[in-house]
């Protein structure tokens, strides 16, 4: 078989994308993950930092101030699995305005993108987000409690978002609500739209330095340019979640194995390594078996959506893969540090509590 038919070799520009980010994980995220987590806050001037490596700016047309590249979610995959090594929190902040980008590039029309663009492509970073989550036990994305009603020339948006990335000092954000049979995204720009609108901050056990906020639509009325093209499929936005919250996942576990392998090795008990045992060692071979297989799955997902295929069946399973078994890699990169997993001073048990976000990550980042 030619090795032409599977090729797994990041292009040129995929690898040095990689490693600028890889070298920005090292000397800026992850040396700040703890602190910003005890904080709960994103680390002062790290946005500004994000936005100098320019990765919002690829896909977006050359006429419209970026690079021209056009959407590349295999690209988007390596470079969220990149950042995730760093600190999953820091990561979405700094994807949030790419997946609005992302999304605008598959559904908005060209006045949308040209509005959005230039100002998320500016001098400085602009915060952006999805409003894709409901507060409550059990919420449907195909079924928003969210609504819209035609009124006039507009829409009015009655309802409740939760897991809203910066909240009020989001310039845009991108709204489902349910609109007679169907779901429908709305772009909110929150400089001209903000009357009957307004925010509450949360607070919870992972995630802790992203600001997030429930966002309460109270007849908030929009234009009818709002609206993103009828082509908008919620489907299509669903696929391209869980092809994130996987590459996220990734990155995240293989911070946790890269971190796990050398303690292992260097941990002395009863005379020898704890990696002698075979207790440790197999559990350590099982960690870096899901991780692998989950990147692949994922790999797979993001490729068939880059070549126009259907990826609905490759996308739940890298998501369900990454769900399942990110959870178990952070629960066993604790336990295998023993009482060390669970105290403060490793950061095994701030990548657990982040870990347990991964199903949730779809509806704040789009690959």
């Amino acid at each position: 078989m030619s090795a032409a038919l599977f090729d797994l070799t990041p292009t040129e520009d995929q690898q040095m994308t990689q490693d600028m980010v890889r070298r920005f994980v090292a000397d800026v995220m992850a040396p700040q993950a703890r602190a910003a987590d005890e904080a709960a806050a994103l680390p002062a001037g790290f946005l500004d930092q994000v936005f100098e490596l320019g990765f919002s700016f690829m896909p977006v047309p050359e006429d419209l101030g970026g690079a021209g590249e056009g959407r590349r979610p295999v690209s988007n995959v390596l470079l969220m699995e990149n950042l995730a090594a760093g600190d999953l929190s820091m990561a979405v902040a700094a994807l949030a305005p790419l997946s609005v980008i992302n999304c605008l590039l598959d559904y908005g029309n060209r006045a949308q993108q040209e509005r959005v663009f230039r100002v998320l492509n500016g001098s400085a970073f602009v915060p952006a987000a999805l409003a894709l989550h409901e507060p409550g036990v059990i919420t449907d994305p195909r079924a928003p409690a969210t609504t819209a009603t035609k009124a006039g020339d507009g829409y009015v948006l009655q309802g409740t978002k939760s897991m809203v990335a910066f909240g009020p000092d989001a310039r845009f954000i991108l709204v489902t609500a349910l609109l007679d049979d169907g779901v429908a995204a709305f772009l909110l720009d929150t400089d001209n739209e903000t009357e009957g609108l307004s925010f509450q901050p949360e607070q919870y056990m992972g995630l802790r330095s992203l600001p997030l906020f429930q966002m309460t639509l109270d007849k908030v009325l929009l234009p009818a340019t709002a609206r993103l093209d009828e082509g908008f499929c919620i489907d299509g936005l669903l696929q391209r979640g869980r092809i994130a919250a996987a590459a996220l996942a990734t990155g995240t576990c293989q911070a946790v194995l890269d971190y796990v392998v050398p303690y292992v090795n260097e941990r002395v008990a009863f005379g020898e390594p704890i990696s002698n045992r075979q207790a440790v060692a197999f559990m350590v071979v099982d960690m870096a078996t899901e991780l692998e297989a989950m990147q692949l799955l994922n790999w797979r997902a993001a490729a068939q959506l880059e070549q126009g295929a259907d990826c609905a069946r490759a996308a739940y399973l890298a998501q369900r893969h990454a769900s399942k078994y990110g959870m178990k890699i952070g629960t066993d990169g604790v336990q295998l540090f023993g009482g060390h997993g669970f105290i403060r001073e490793h950061p095994l048990e701030m990548w657990y509590r982040n870990l347990r976000a991964v199903p949730l990550l779809g509806g704040l980042v789009l690959a």
